[in-house]
């Protein structure tokens, strides 16, 4: 029942009817490079697939590296001439963060886009190798870490390619519902008062902040890089795996009425490679259109606070 959606057309043109290829159809990437994390399955897979579609070279940043090779392969066989590499990296742990990106330099590669895509939701109590909640350290702190890593090497490509560079997080609509706090930074790791379902709309909380307390950091210094969030819609992912049975049986319920990977991937293509976003900056986006976010995504002070907290879990031990 997707087709619903068709008729929800924003100020872009687009909808949640709308697909990843449809949102860059006519779009030419050739020349850019882009880091997609998460890209073996669900829409990450597509980003990947759609950007090099769209002549972008495409370095899939996965945890599992065998599957991302046979990712690839899928790809490469459809789309002869798609440029990919698969490099290996783990956003719950920061040394294989530290890694990836030390690689990554090393190879002496540009980076114009860096897409957020990979996480994990409503996970059982799990701490971190760095003793971290698992999903607040995947979902926020790999990515926090992961892009203040690269960022020199995303502003250099900018001022080298006299092109924008983009820095796309995927978020999500459940960062709206949270407790009064926001985020509750001195209970990160309280396993009593844990709730799977909390803990993630938290992390994807910190997803909007980030992007928003970097926006006006590199507005600052002048950078050429912007930095939006985004909601990809509830889609039909193996997201939901960790989810109790009830809430799975409703989920299945629902399906009908989800959009399908390609709808689900079209956001992220969209902020990612399309000229209306030139220069837009700290935005929240749904269904390729900007929209609006919970009321404490505009709290500078909690962006401030985010980010020093987030500083301070990845200080080198």
């Amino acid at each position: 029942m997707t087709w619903i959606f068709s008729i929800f057309k924003g100020a872009s043109g687009f909808s949640a009817n709308s697909k990843a290829e449809d949102v860059t159809n006519g779009i030419d990437g050739t020349g850019l490079t882009a880091v997609v994390t998460g890209a073996t399955s669900g829409i990450g897979l597509e980003t990947a697939r759609v950007l090099a579609l769209r002549g972008v070279h495409v370095i899939m940043a996965v945890r599992n590296v065998e599957a991302g090779q046979k990712v690839k392969a899928s790809i490469c066989e459809k789309i002869p001439n798609a440029k990919l590499d698969v490099m290996e990296l783990d956003l719950s742990s920061q040394a294989s963060v530290r890694q990836f990106t030390s690689d990554y330099i090393s190879k002496d590669l540009p980076l114009n886009i860096l897409i957020l895509n990979a996480g994990i939701m409503s996970t059982p109590f799990t701490l971190s190798k760095d003793n971290i909640e698992l999903q607040f350290a995947t979902n926020h702190i790999g990515n926090f870490l992961l892009t203040n890593l690269l960022l020199d090497t995303i502003k250099n490509t900018a001022i080298k390619c006299q092109k924008e560079g983009r820095i796309v997080i995927v978020s999500s609509e459940l960062h709206k519902y949270s407790y009064s706090e926001g985020i509750r930074f001195d209970k990160i790791n309280d396993e009593k008062s844990y709730s799977a379902f909390y803990a993630y709309g938290q992390s994807k909380l910190a997803n909007a902040l980030h992007a928003k307390e970097l926006t006006r950091r590199l507005k600052e210094e002048g950078a050429n890089v912007t930095v939006n969030s985004l909601h990809p819609g509830v889609i039909k992912t193996n997201l939901t795996r960790n989810q109790g049975v009830i809430a799975s049986a409703f989920s299945r319920i629902l399906f009908s009425f989800m959009k399908n990977i390609p709808q689900g991937a079209a956001t992220t293509c969209y902020v990612s490679l399309h000229p209306q976003v030139k220069g837009v900056s700290g935005e929240y986006f749904a269904d390729s259109n900007i929209s609006k976010t919970g009321k404490y995504v505009d709290d500078q002070e909690l962006g401030k606070k985010l980010w020093e907290f987030s500083l301070e879990l990845t200080q080198p031990k």
